[in-house]
């Protein structure tokens, strides 16, 4: 019931990006991981088909308790949320065309930037910094954030090249 609780709490709290709150709740509040166990298991929900929230909590709730707690921590993420999404689509329906609705959504997504930036910096701090990756990241939000470029041709150009200079560095 921990897992259950403990999850949706981070699914309420960080509704459209739960990252953040996760970060703050796993490794800052609870201490139920590192910095560096945080991001090594966010890089395997990342690669994992699906929503990687989900991935996370399910591998975090597997870790923990099992099968079971695999459960419970998915449940918790998902559960509250969808009844809300569900509210939020009826009262969509009824006042979304509102000029003010749309002004606190405007609001509400300069947070969430600000939230996942303040959460990618501290996870920062788990990872060797080398001068390529840094590069190559700046690269990345310069050519799609700036330049406007398709992400999809920033990631087909940028890419291949970490992949190679890794591969390098491996062998």
């Amino acid at each position: 019931m921990t897992l259950f609780l403990a999850f949706s709490e981070m699914a309420l709290s960080g509704f459209g990006g739960v990252l953040p709150f996760a970060y703050r709740h796993l490794v800052e509040r609870r201490r139920w991981l590192t910095p560096e166990d945080f991001t090594k298991l966010l890089a395997a929900s990342q690669v994992m088909p699906g929503p990687t929230i989900c991935n996370l909590s399910v591998m975090f709730g597997y870790r923990s308790a099992g099968i079971g707690g695999s459960a419970m921590a998915l449940g918790g993420m998902i559960a509250l949320p969808t009844a809300i999404v569900l509210g939020l689509g009826v009262a969509w329906h009824e006042f979304g065309a509102l000029p003010p609705v749309h002004r606190a959504l405007t609001g509400m997504s300069a947070v969430v930037a600000g939230l996942v930036l303040a959460t990618a910096m501290k996870m920062s701090r788990a990872v060797p910094r080398h001068a390529v990756p840094v590069s190559l990241s700046v690269v990345a939000f310069l050519g799609v954030g700036l330049m406007r470029f398709p992400l999809f041709a920033v990631i087909a150009f940028v890419g291949p090249i970490g992949i190679l200079l890794a591969w390098r560095e491996h062998w």
